[in-house]
């Protein structure tokens, strides 16, 4: 196994344990618990749960590994705060949401080489990729695993 080979290897298998961690989480809540805020006058779980869905929707396209599925949820979880918008997907949609994307995105990931990586993602120029080849496709997924393993945490207070 090739240095990068390692490398990819270790920040996916991280991502992988984060997503599955989450998971584990959000299906051990009850649909009433996703509707709590965390903590006083903070983010439902509701919120949180549609908000890790519309960021991970846009890994897609930012990978360029196609489109986002649920754009829809953009306005909700993205563009607004909670409770700004009244009319939500209900907890059984958004966990059908999650499944059907982790699963998509777990496919994906699959597909690309080591190589495929290290590449720029789509978000940034040819020419500032070529002055800091670190915004590259693998510098995404630890931010999102970052992004991922904040979120669960705030989830917990669920519990």
């Amino acid at each position: 196994m090739t240095t990068d080979q390692t490398m990819v290897k270790i920040i996916l298998d991280r991502w992988e344990a984060s997503v599955k961690n989450c998971d584990t989480l959000v299906n051990s809540l009850s649909d009433e618990q996703l509707q709590r805020e965390i903590a006083p006058g903070k983010n439902r779980g509701i919120y949180i749960l549609g908000h890790l869905i519309a960021v991970h929707d846009h890994m897609l396209p930012l990978l360029d590994l196609g489109k986002a599925n649920y754009g829809e949820l953009d306005k909700a979880f993205i563009e607004s705060p909670d409770k700004a918008v009244s009319e939500l997907p209900s907890v059984a949609e958004l966990r059908s949401m999650w499944n059907k994307q982790k699963e998509e995105l777990k496919q994906q990931f699959d597909k690309l080489s080591a190589e495929n990586w290290f590449e720029r993602h789509t978000s940034v120029s040819e020419e500032d990729f070529a002055k800091e080849p670190h915004r590259n496709k693998l510098n995404i997924i630890l931010t999102r695993t970052t992004h991922l393993a904040y979120h669960t945490g705030q989830l917990v207070y669920l519990k």
